[in-house]
């Protein structure tokens, strides 16, 4: 199971180092340093050389119960492939991992990797500067079978033909309902004066806003930067107050644990693991809705293994290796079929996964669920400005 601490690691428009290295690329509306289409492949190795390099977060695959440095899915995909994964650990944050590898795009040379992990919105970055490269998808029949439709053609990346989702996951409202003493089912439920100095919300831009958004019944797949102003004058007219009682990371999770907050905006896969400890937590997605996210798999430009990293991505969309994946890193699983591989588990923790709303979205939930606009790179310095003021950043 998945530590606590991953999604601790990620952290929206924290990093300023990223945010004025894209505004300093980013000119006149054309990024100078964009790559055309025909310039990021290079000559594929993949036959030659049957190998390529993984770069992902931590703990965010299979492991495996005995020995902690084998991987059961890498594994099975050397065996019955022949090709064997390097993979690293090496992604602790969007705007760290993107100064590490940004020079090497700008000047058009090799990364090192052939298949990267990174969230949504810094995916329209890679996107946006034509960084990234199209997928064969006649080489990915179990994607293109298995991709949950919910996740088939984000803004960024319409019909998905730059990145595959890895995991997926919700954010919406984590609270104690024992404590509170009362159902939450709206975002404007936070608000109540019951949970005045009780309740507290993500720091990050990215991470947040949409669930904000769609609590004041905007669109979030066609959201203004009226709706985005309305809304963070409502969070600041709530921080003057004392309403809120802070801003955080993954920290919420102490706070909700300890009693001294009684509601939280979450991640529904930190959820399933505060539940383990804690039956009282209970995890809604507000009938006004919240953001289906992911992080996704893409391929960097002049990526040596180009063939070889595709067909790593198809063998995860297979839905036993999908179940096993999603077995052991509890996130919503971007492969629906999935489920019935787990539901017929003679193991009976792992059969209830199958159950399991945070790993598979029943469909009252997945009505409710939408995957916001991504925030421009016109739009991003202000809008961060406007939310690290309120934030304290």
């Amino acid at each position: 199971m998945a530590d606590l601490s991953r999604r601790s690691l990620l952290r929206g428009m924290g990093g300023i180092g990223a945010t004025g290295t894209l505004a300093a690329l980013t000119g006149c509306g054309v990024p100078p340093a964009y790559v055309k289409a025909a310039d990021r492949g290079t000559p594929d190795r993949s036959a030659q050389d049957r190998s390529l390099v993984f770069a992902n977060w931590p703990l965010y695959i299979d492991v495996d119960d005995h020995d902690k440095q084998r991987r059961p899915t890498l594994d099975t995909f050397r065996q019955r492939t022949g090709i064997s994964v390097s993979y690293t650990e090496e992604i602790n944050d969007n705007d760290e991992f993107f100064g590490k590898i940004s020079p090497a795009l700008m000047n058009h040379t090799r990364t090192g990797r052939d298949l990267i992990v990174i969230s949504d919105w810094m995916c329209a970055r890679f996107v946006r500067l034509g960084w990234v490269q199209e997928m064969d998808r006649a080489a990915q029949p179990h994607v293109a079978r298995h991709l949950d439709p919910l996740l088939r053609s984000p803004h960024f990346d319409p019909g998905r033909t730059h990145s595959v989702p890895w995991q997926s996951g919700i954010t919406g409202i984590a609270y104690n309902r024992r404590r509170l003493g009362r159902e939450i089912r709206h975002t404007a439920d936070l608000w109540k004066d019951d949970l005045r100095g009780r309740v507290t919300l993500l720091s990050g831009l990215d991470e947040s806003f949409a669930m904000l958004l769609q609590g004041d019944g905007v669109d979030i797949t066609r959201w203004t930067a009226d709706d985005f102003h309305r809304m963070t004058d409502r969070i600041h007219g709530l921080v003057r107050k004392g309403h809120i009682r802070r801003f955080t990371g993954n920290d919420y999770i102490k706070d909700l644990d300890s009693g001294d907050v009684l509601a939280a905006q979450a991640y529904s896969g930190d959820v399933i693991q505060l539940q383990a400890d804690n039956p009282d937590i209970e995890f809604v997605v507000p009938q006004e809705g919240a953001e289906l996210w992911a992080e996704s798999l893409m391929i960097p430009n002049l990526a040596d293994h180009k063939r070889n990293a595709e067909r790593l991505i198809d063998y995860y969309y297979q839905p036993e290796v999908a179940a096993a994946l999603a077995a052991w890193v509890n996130y919503v699983c971007p492969v629906p079929a999935a489920r019935e591989i787990l539901a017929s588990a003679k193991d009976k923790e792992r059969a209830a996964l199958a159950e399991d709303p945070l790993i598979f979205p029943d469909g009252a939930m997945r009505e409710r669920l939408a995957i916001a606009r991504d925030i421009t790179a016109k739009e991003r310095v202000a809008f961060a400005k406007e939310w690290n003021a309120i934030v304290g950043l």
